[in-house]
């Protein structure tokens, strides 16, 4: 009997066996991501900076002078018989000033020029401008110089009146973006290798010897199990009669690998992006990477927002208790934000002199406060019981919260009142220039117009950021802030949208094609409107794209890419199952913990050690790619003992 029962039991097993494989599928592919995102970094370590050699290998002889970094050596051999003052200027600066270069001495005869060695910048491509010492304007030369490079700008008579002035190579530049390749092949190897090994891993074939293997476990578990405690009593089959406890609400991968995507890419590019200039912040118009990846954090945070209140809503939370958790959450938020961006609190007690009040936590703690507040007012716990059939039923998920969007509407009209209406000292009404050199240095401690004048009356100029990116092209001299009071309210209007997103999820969750249909159309609407805000140009339209100033065509455009990025992700997530989300899906999973992680430890080994050559992209790459490789692998460590930090 005993036999027969044993039998009967393993045979059961088996059926459950066959299922409990199919949902375990994911976490065989998980544990193949610890031992590929190692090797990964074992590589990044080894060969990343072998590019380094490759590529100075060909490196020109410099010219006594030590260049660092995105720079270039230009001798100016002066021919003409008065002498040249050199000037210079970005061409991603705005309707700038020249920035005087240095003076090159007449020509000490015919045939014997003159000359002076100067660095110049190559990041971007830029102007010079050469002036006789009477200011007489001799000829203007745009090139775009190689890092490290040598190069001969040759100055002659053509003839009495006519000035020529030529740029020859001496020696050619290094290809400072060999090691983005070398990095983009082994990470890709690394997508290549764990996707080889997903199909792998869901053959039948291979599927049938893990069951095999795993069966036999499992039989001799049965056997403990039959064989148990002599106190054990058999469970009567009553107990079968009743309904299964109610399985938890279905988490959507998508929303955690987007969030993972956004933190990855921020946490790299606040550890420095390799020193390439497309992974820092833009000056003041336009976008870089490192511009993309904070708006989406807020965006995604809006759509979380949206899915948890109706969750806690549904589960019979009250909307008081709720309020009391999302108070208490933002002020947790903006104390850590207050304490990781004014560090010196490890050498000793805070000081109010120079304490930074602003910051991308603080920011996230008013974008949550506002827009969780906003849903508390107007979100529905059951919307199983909402007519279906009605002639606005298309427009549920917009008409059902129109107090929250009246709210939002207002919001931003004071945004563009107090932006392009407020009176500013010493500067023209709606100004939103950078100052310093730009718009030919009429305004030049005018940065910002009135976000800037805001933040300085308001918080003081010792508490707001004192090294804007400003400061790079523009030669700013005045402190500003691209996380400021104004700018929040552009914040609270892109995590409105996100929310959006959420409500669209709630609203149409059974049907994917509706789900990504209408955030396509967000998309698409969002994106008409940056197009005529902008006029489909960096400095020329109505409100410039501006990362500083989270201008309104920042906010419509970011959020125009984040409606297709969370469409695609939700399709291959979620919809398809063709990708499990990793590695972003870890680190999203842990987002506080991993940004706050990010910033108090960015002085630590093993995320930042002495380089042999600081002034190399290579080493700088690597180690900014390591650090972050580590976050994800400390966050997958994390998720696999199910530690998750919230607040």
């Amino acid at each position: 009997m005993a036999k027969r029962k044993l039998k009967k039991s393993k045979d059961t097993s088996s059926v459950a066996g066959v299922k409990q494989a199919s949902k375990k599928d994911m976490t065989q592919r998980e544990k193949y991501m610890f031992p590929l995102a190692a090797c990964a970094l074992v590589v990044a370590v080894c060969v990343v900076p072998l590019t380094a050699e490759i590529s100075a290998s060909g490196s020109p002889p410099v010219k006594h002078i030590d260049l660092k970094m995105d720079e270039a050596i230009l001798t100016v051999n002066n021919e003409l018989d008065t002498g040249v003052v050199v000037s210079w200027v970005s061409q991603r600066c705005h309707q700038c000033l020249y920035q005087r270069l240095g003076d090159v001495p007449a020509g000490s005869s015919p045939g014997q020029p003159s000359s002076a060695n100067f660095v110049v910048s190559t990041q971007h491509e830029i102007t010079l401008q050469l002036n006789s010492t009477d200011i007489l304007e001799l000829c203007t030369v745009p090139f775009h110089f190689g890092e490290h490079g040598n190069y001969s700008l040759w100055v002659k008579n053509l003839n009495s009146s006519v000035v020529n002035c030529s740029i020859v190579t001496d020696a050619g530049p290094v290809n400072s973006y060999i090691p983005i390749l070398v990095a983009f092949l082994i990470f890709s190897g690394m997508a290549l290798a764990s996707a080889i090994g997903a199909t792998i891993l869901g053959l039948d074939v291979v599927k049938g010897i893990l069951f095999r293997i795993s069966g036999t476990m499992e039989t001799e578990r049965l056997i403990n199990t039959e064989l148990g405690s002599p106190g054990r009593t058999v469970s009567l089959a009553a107990d079968n009669i009743l309904p299964p406890p109610p399985s938890p609400s279905k988490r959507l991968r998508s929303l955690d690998t987007f969030r993972g995507i956004s933190l990855v890419i921020m946490v790299f590019v606040n550890y420095g992006g390799g020193r390439y200039w497309f992974f820092r912040h833009e000056s003041w118009n336009g976008l870089t990477v490192a511009d993309l990846v904070f708006p989406w954090f807020v965006f995604i945070m809006g759509t979380s927002i949206a899915l948890s209140i109706n969750s806690l809503l549904r589960a019979g939370s009250t909307r008081r208790s709720l309020l009391r958790k999302v108070l208490w959450r933002s002020l947790q938020l903006f104390i850590i934000g207050v304490f990781i961006i004014n560090p010196n609190y490890c050498q000793g007690p805070l000081t109010w002199d120079n304490l930074r009040i602003p910051g991308v936590l603080q920011r996230l703690a008013w974008s949550y406060l506002a827009v969780s507040c906003l849903d508390l007012l107007v979100a529905r716990g059951n919307l199983d019981i909402l007519p279906t059939d009605a002639w606005w039923s298309p427009c549920l998920d917009i008409l059902l919260y129109w107090p929250a969007w009246l709210f939002v509407l207002l919001l931003e009209l004071v945004w563009l009142c107090l932006t392009f209406l407020l009176p500013v000292p010493d500067c023209p009404t709606g100004y939103l220039g950078p100052g310093g050199i730009g718009d030919f240095g009429l305004y030049a401690n005018c940065t910002g117009g009135a976000a800037g004048y805001i933040d300085r009356w308001l918080l003081g100029e010792s508490h707001i950021y004192q090294n804007p990116s400003s400061r790079v092209i523009y030669a700013t001299r005045m402190p500003y802030d691209p996380e400021g009071v104004l700018g929040s309210i552009n914040s609270i209007l892109m995590a409105f949208l996100g929310l959006q997103a959420g409500k669209i999820i709630l609203h149409y969750r059974d049907l994917p094609t509706s789900i990504m249909s209408r955030c396509l159309i967000w998309g698409l609407l969002l994106g008409v409107i940056s197009a005529v805000l902008t006029k489909c140009s960096t400095d020329q339209g109505f409100i410039p794209v501006n990362k500083n100033l989270w201008s309104l065509s920042y906010v419509t455009t970011l959020a125009c890419f984040a409606y297709v990025l969370l469409v695609l992700v939700y399709y291959t997530v979620d919809v398809k199952k063709w990708w499990s989300g990793a590695p972003f899906y870890y680190p999203g999973m842990n987002s506080i913990l991993v940004y706050v992680g990010h910033e108090v430890f960015e002085n630590y080994f093993p995320f930042r050690w002495r380089m042999a050559n600081s002034q190399s992209h290579a080493e700088h790459l690597t180690q900014n790619l390591v650090a972050t490789s580590c976050w994800v692998l400390i966050s997958y460590l994390l998720y696999r003992k199910k530690i998750f930090w919230k607040i």
